[in-house]
């Protein structure tokens, strides 16, 4: 596997925000995720998980309810405005003043053409969905209080509105209220506490199941306005409802960190008639539970400790299968730090600021697990505050060390860097090119005398850097037709060749002499995670978020030899079965066959000059190598060298003297920061 000396790196200060918002599209197999910090996720259930595409916030932007109307998302939050997102160029495409106060939930109706508002001042607005845009249509009739939650009948001729101690029932072609459904206060609560109907669900049967702020699930027949039955799940507050996409069966989360499910049976064997039964509880989370998803064979769920949990329901998976497997997303399935490999400088990227720290040093030497003494220690030399109110996209900080760039949806900024011996130097470059206006990913060239960046139209512009000037040279265009957001840059160590991949899965590989696309990739069915450039600029080596691992000769224009192999051979299951994705590979300069590359949970070596691991090998036979005689490794070893002594992983890159750089943020760290939960887990309780 061979031996770097390592920079291990814990001072990236990362915190993901609370997830406060689900959305699911069952059309597209995508689950959208809205956050605290205004930013939105698109992940591709259909595609292991994949973080596709992601919205950067703004400050003061809320996101306390999605909704997805077909393939167009919307939004809505306290900032009182309506938003829908483009979803090509990553940014809202507009926002819409409700004139109705704080927006706490949104709702479509199943026929999609009609989206419904809950507002602070008691209103529920109806906006007609039309061609790039939503049209206000009416008002219902007005309530005294806040409307806190929202569903359609399936019919989409009723709607259920939680509110403060009640659930009104409202025509929606009248606009009229027809039912008022009172809600009890919880046993031994003041008179003078309002209970908050924070969710509700309106089933094709004509029953409502509400979940409130005192515990209670409770299910009511909407044509007579009566309550059925009432189910005490928690002392604390029932946050959010989800329904099957059959019926059978709701989900609950609550305020304790719990989800408990509801499955419409008998509840014996000698009955008939079938009713609503808490069936089963799921403790995946520390923390309030605020957003819940019910897809056909999973529950999803995220919250207060920021982690989006997929829970398989076993009935509805086979068992021992990689689709029966619990998932946490914790990370991001993009790179957060930029390294400048000729400097020893890294780039931290946060919403709001980005960092540039320079690496300690030691003349120390020791064997393979030893600490060494640090002659310097490493210092944070620029923090960099973002301009404006958007958040920051992407940055990258070039490989020498004198340009930094970021950008929002808005706008992008450079800077030069001078660095000295114990100070840096910061400039920024005024005048930009126009073509650098909004874009979705930074990157330098290897020379650091050329800026990537991805724009609209799955486009790339390129613009050379000088002390004097910053220059539009070209802005790079493939032949495909997609219009999907370019989320990988990478460019040759040769300066020949820049590989592009974008959304639609497709990867494109340019010319930078003739400044025009030299091939495509064939089209992988799953979505490229990370790519790199053989350093004789032979080929490019691709992984995929279904794990899978392509090279492809850009001299033939074909896949290589050893990529064929592979394909042949099948990847070992244990590696096939690994839940997050490779974010980061590289071939090694001194060693071009081995390719080195990296997930949030280990480090690997690929040596494409051994024999590719059978099903039946140990694919993690790191320690049993090391208590063998060395005459007797040659017959156990295989081409996968991977180390599980980093966990957490944001990055690993290499540097220009052959030392390693991991950035961990342990998880612990995150734990610490998080608000204290309602209600602690004690042994024995």
């Amino acid at each position: 596997m061979g031996e770097f000396k390592v920079h291990r790196v814990r001072f990236f200060d990362y915190m993901p925000s609370a997830i406060r918002a689900l959305a699911w599209c069952r059309h597209t197999q995508r689950v959208a995720v809205g956050r605290a910090d205004g930013s939105v996720e698109i992940f591709n259930f259909s595609d292991n998980y994949f973080q596709e595409k992601v919205i950067p916030g703004r400050d003061g932007r809320t996101v306390e309810a999605l909704c997805w109307a077909g393939p167009r998302l919307f939004s809505a939050g306290l900032d009182g405005e309506i938003t829908e997102y483009d979803l090509e160029n990553l940014r809202p495409r507009y926002s819409l003043e409700a004139y109705g106060g704080p927006v706490w939930t949104i709702s479509c109706n199943s026929q999609e053409t009609l989206l419904s508002a809950g507002f602070e001042d008691g209103t529920v607005k109806l906006f007609e969905i039309l061609e790039g845009k939503v049209q206000f249509q009416r008002n219902l009739d007005r309530q005294k209080g806040r409307i806190v939650s929202l569903s359609w009948h399936p019919s989409g001729s009723q709607m259920a509105a939680g509110m403060m101690d009640m659930i009104r029932v409202f025509d929606a072609q009248t606009g009229h209220a027809t039912h008022r459904l009172l809600v009890e206060r919880g046993a031994g609560a003041s008179k003078s506490q309002e209970v908050v109907v924070w969710s509700v669900v309106f089933l094709s049967n004509g029953t409502i199941i509400s979940g409130d702020s005192a515990g209670k699930v409770q299910v009511w027949d909407s044509f007579t306005g009566t309550l059925l039955r009432t189910h005490l799940v928690t002392k604390w507050d029932v946050l959010v409802l989800s329904v099957s996409p059959d019926e059978s069966s709701v989900i609950a989360g609550t305020s304790e960190g719990t989800v408990i499910q509801f499955q419409f049976v008998s509840s014996t064997v000698e009955q008939q008639e079938q009713q609503w039964v808490r069936t089963r509880t799921f403790k995946n989370h520390s923390h309030d539970v605020r957003a819940l998803v019910h897809t056909d064979t999973a529950v999803v769920s995220g919250g207060v400790d920021t982690q989006l949990v997929v829970r398989p329901l076993l009935d509805k998976v086979e068992k021992n299968t990689q689709e029966s497997a619990l998932r946490k997303i914790i990370f991001p399935h993009r790179n957060l730090v930029s390294c400048a490999k000729k400097a020893g400088l890294l780039l931290f990227q946060f919403p709001d600021h980005l960092e540039v720290w320079r690496l300690g040093d030691s003349d120390g030497k020791g064997k393979a697990g030893d600490s060494l003494p640090l002659k310097r220690k490493p210092e944070k030399m620029i923090q960099l505050n973002r301009k404006g109110q958007d958040h920051i996209c992407c940055s990258a900080l070039s490989p020498c060390g004198g340009w930094l760039a970021y950008s929002t949806v808005s706008a992008v900024r450079l800077y030069r860097l001078q660095l000295n011996t114990n100070n840096i130097s910061i400039n920024k470059v005024s005048k930009l090119p126009k073509e650098l206006q909004s874009v979705h990913q930074l990157c330098f060239s290897c020379d650091s005398s050329k800026l990537f960046a991805s724009s609209s139209l799955s486009s790339v512009v390129v613009v050379g850097l000088s002390q004097l000037e910053c220059k539009h040279l070209e802005t790079l265009k493939h032949k495909s037709g997609s219009r999907q957001p370019v989320h990988l840059l990478c460019p040759s160590e040769d300066g020949k060749w820049l590989v592009t991949s974008n959304t639609d899965r497709e990867v494109h590989v340019f010319n930078l002499h003739k400044m025009k696309l030299h091939c495509s990739v064939p089209v992988y069915g799953s979505c490229p995670t990370a790519v790199s450039v053989h350093p004789s600029g032979s080929s490019l080596v691709c992984v995929h978020a279904d794990q899978q691992i392509l090279e492809f000769s850009l001299k033939q224009k074909e896949y290589t030899e050893w990529s064929r192999t592979l394909q042949r051979l099948g990847l070992h299951p244990l590696w096939l079965q690994r839940d997050t994705p490779i974010t980061t590979v590289t071939y090694d300069p001194r060693n071009p066959a081995h390719l080195a590359l990296h997930d949030a949970f280990m480090f690997c070596i690929i040596d494409q000059t051994l024999p590719l691991p059978e099903a039946k090998t140990n694919l993690y036979n790191q320690q049993v190598l090391r208590s063998l005689p060395q005459d007797q490794r040659s017959r156990v070893s295989h081409a996968f060298k991977i180390c599980k002594n980093f966990q957490n992983l944001l990055g690993v890159d290499l540097l220009e003297d052959h030392s390693l750089v991991v950035v961990e943020r342990p998880l612990q760290d995150i734990l610490t920061r998080l608000p204290a939960p309602v209600r602690c887990k004690k042994f024995a309780t």
